[in-house]
């Protein structure tokens, strides 16, 4: 794997057409993301983090695909996803054609809502993570 010094350097790499659609692809990530997330790298991917990793896009020679980072929500919109080629981990669009933007804006907000509530549990002591009766 090839490694960027940045996140755009990595974008200005990508031939058209994916670059254009990983690009609206990012862009629809960036507008449902929490504000103190970040975008980095995972795996030389570009990927977003807010409490642990959430997203990650990459572009290949004949696809690009969209990283869920957890299998669970590729599970929860396994119907939705019907048409594409889908696997434990990761989701693949044409290169000339993103995934609608309602699709990814509704896996971005279940991976913000697995990750809010896998730093919520951390966070509390490990007492208070028993269940009654314990």
């Amino acid at each position: 794997m090839t490694k960027y010094p940045d996140i755009e350097s990595y974008y200005a790499a990508i031939p058209e057409p994916g670059r254009t659609t990983l690009l609206k692809v990012r862009a629809t990530i960036r507008s449902i993301v929490p504000p103190e997330s970040t975008e980095g790298f995972y795996y030389s991917m570009p990927a977003f983090h807010y409490h642990g990793g959430l997203v990650a896009i990459a572009a290949f020679k004949d696809h690009c695909s969209l990283f869920p980072l957890g299998s669970s929500a590729i599970e929860q919109f396994r119907e939705e996803l019907k048409g594409y080629q889908v696997s434990k981990g990761t989701i693949h669009f044409p290169l000339d054609k993103p995934l609608p933007a309602p699709l990814i804006k509704k896996i971005v907000k279940a991976r913000v809502a697995q990750n809010e509530l896998r730093a919520k549990l951390k966070s509390k002591p490990p007492a208070a993570r028993r269940s009654p009766g314990r």
